[in-house]
């Protein structure tokens, strides 16, 4: 039995050294591995800093960002993961559904916080959105389902719409689904919709500057390669007089002609609830996949002018907004 003597001396010591095991815990800065395409995308990056900012993470103190930048070459997602994970990252955010089915496929014990535009229970990120059941969680955008949308808004915009280009890597295990809602909408829409491949930003700009007038009638951003080339895009489409519509809201102001999407920089906001829980001990697969439900439609009719366009009333009154 421990003396009344003995127990104060441990209470005493407990006082002098408790504090600073207290304060070192405290003082402990954790490591985040972002992976993510470029371009638009890096506004989720922006919206997580500002996120965790606002529950009381600040950078450099509280957590660091380890970004890795893969500019379109989803090629690179795999030895970017496996990279953070060997260094001992807490966590790893990944921006878009095909950087995330990799960087799951890559790594084997570290928790990943996703965006995914597609069904994540569909692309075997998660088992259920209420119950993902393992390392992952994150939010969903239904972007598969905003493809049609974007299509239908061509459409409505440019009333003798006849053939549409998209580009895509092969190599992106989302585009399929997002392509099935393209392909059905275009059936009934009565438009062409033609796919050509490419396997990074190189073959992308070069098929871009292929296109003849005549060729297509406009251009329809769907895979994370060209999102992620939106003002590549916006740029030749504008020289060529072809028309193109983004998910990304921010290339509206930077001369896009119409975007109707998700705001990056909102999701990132929202992902950084679940990194901060999931830093401070939440388990992933206990937290359910955030449903993004706020979509913006912006148009700017400078663009549309210089394309020759006459935007119809009915598509600006639904307008989030208008750039004169």
């Amino acid at each position: 039995m421990i003396s009344r003597r003995d127990l104060l001396a441990l209470l005493g010591a407990a006082a002098v050294f408790g504090a600073p095991v207290v304060e070192a815990q405290q003082a402990r800065v954790y490591r985040v591995g972002v992976i993510l395409p470029g371009g638009p995308y890096s506004l989720a990056v922006d919206g997580l800093r500002e996120g965790l900012g606002e529950l009381g993470f600040q950078e450099g103190k509280q957590f660091v960002l380890d970004v890795r930048d893969v500019k379109g070459a989803l090629g690179l997602v795999e030895a970017a993961a496996k990279d953070l994970e060997r260094e001992n990252v807490d966590l790893i955010y990944a921006v878009t559904t095909s950087v995330t089915v990799v960087a799951k496929r890559a790594t084997q014990n570290v928790p990943i916080v996703f965006y995914a535009g597609v069904d994540p229970v569909a692309a075997g990120l998660v088992e259920s959105l209420r119950q993902p059941g393992g390392r992952l969680t994150g939010t969903h955008g239904h972007y598969a389902d905003l493809v049609a949308k974007r299509l239908q808004l061509l459409k409505e915009m440019m009333p003798r719409l006849r053939r549409v280009v998209t580009f895509y890597n092969p190599a992106n295990p989302a585009y399929e689904q997002s392509a099935t809602f393209a392909r059905d909408v275009a059936r009934r829409l009565e438009v062409e919709f033609v796919e050509r491949r490419v396997a990074s930003v190189e073959e992308l700009r070069a098929g871009l500057r292929a296109l003849r007038p005549g060729k297509a009638d406009a251009l329809l951003a769907i895979d994370s390669l060209m999102i992620a080339q939106s003002e590549l895009i916006a740029d030749i489409g504008r020289a060529k007089r072809m028309p193109a519509i983004f998910e990304d809201r921010g290339i509206v102001a930077r001369g896009g002609l119409a975007s109707y999407g998700v705001d990056y920089y909102a999701t990132g906001r929202l992902s950084a609830k679940q990194v901060q829980r999931i830093l401070l001990g939440a388990d992933p697969g206990h937290l359910p996949v955030e449903l993004i439900d706020r979509v913006y439609l912006g148009i700017n009719l400078k663009t549309a002018r210089a394309l020759g366009l006459k935007i119809p009333q009915s598509v600006l009154v639904r307008a989030d907004e208008v750039i004169e």
